[in-house]
C-alpha cells in the first residue's frame, strides 16, 4: 500500500520561512520600540540657544577677543536659574570655565575660574523665563573666528542635559 500526501516539502520549507521572517520581523518591532533606545537616539533640543558671541571691546570697539556670549532662552517653559549649569566647548573640546549656576547673585559668591561675569533679565531674578537673555563674559581671549562654540544646559537635580546648541563665530 502506498500513502500520498497533498503536501510538498518544498511548501512546508517556504512556509517554514515565511514564519521565521515573521517572527524576527515582531521581535525588531518590539526591541525598536522600547523606550531606552528611543531616549537614546533623541537629539537634545536646543531650549538655550547662543544668538551672538561678543569679540569687541565695549568701549574701544577694538577686536579683542572678549568673548561674551549672549543666551537667549527660546523655549517655552520657564527654569529656575539657580538649579541650571552650563559647560561651554570650544571646537569640541571643553573649555575651561566654571558656571555652576546660572542665577547670577548665587554666581558671585562661587568659583568661576575662566568667566569675568554674567548679567541680563534671564540670571537676575529666580527664574529664567522664555525670551529672556544672559550675557556670560568669558576671560578674552576664549573664543576666536572660525571657532565652533556649544552650551550645554544642565539640570544639577537631574544631572541631565537640557538644552545643547551650537554656534559658528
Amino acid at each position: 500500500m502506498r500513502r500520498e500526501s497533498a503536501i510538498s516539502h518544498t511548501m512546508g520549507t517556504i512556509l517554514m520561512v515565511v514564519m521565521v521572517i515573521i517572527l524576527v520581523a515582531i521581535i525588531a518591532a518590539s526591541i525598536l520600540s522600547m523606550p531606552i533606545l528611543q531616549y537614546s537616539i533623541t537629539p537634545t533640543p536646543a531650549i538655550i540657544t547662543i544668538t551672538r558671541i561678543e569679540s569687541v571691546d565695549e568701549i574701544t570697539k577694538q577686536l579683542t577677543y572678549d568673548s561674551r556670549v549672549i543666551l537667549l532662552h527660546s523655549g517655552i517653559v520657564p527654569y529656575q536659574n539657580n538649579n541650571l549649569k552650563a559647560q561651554f566647548y570650544r571646537n569640541g573640546k571643553k573649555v575651561n570655565a566654571n558656571i555652576a549656576t546660572m542665577n547670577g547673585h548665587d554666581f558671585i559668591s562661587t568659583s568661576h575660574m575662566g568667566v569675568q561675569w554674567m548679567g541680563g533679565m534671564g540670571c537676575s531674578g529666580l527664574t529664567w523665563t522664555p525670551g529672556e537673555m544672559v550675557c556670560i563674559d568669558f576671560s578674552d581671549g576664549t573664543f576666536h573666528p572660525g571657532d565652533t562654540v556649544q552650551v550645554d544646559i544642565i539640570d544639577n537635580s537631574t544631572i541631565q542635559i537640557i538644552s545643547r546648541h551650537s554656534f559658528r563665530l
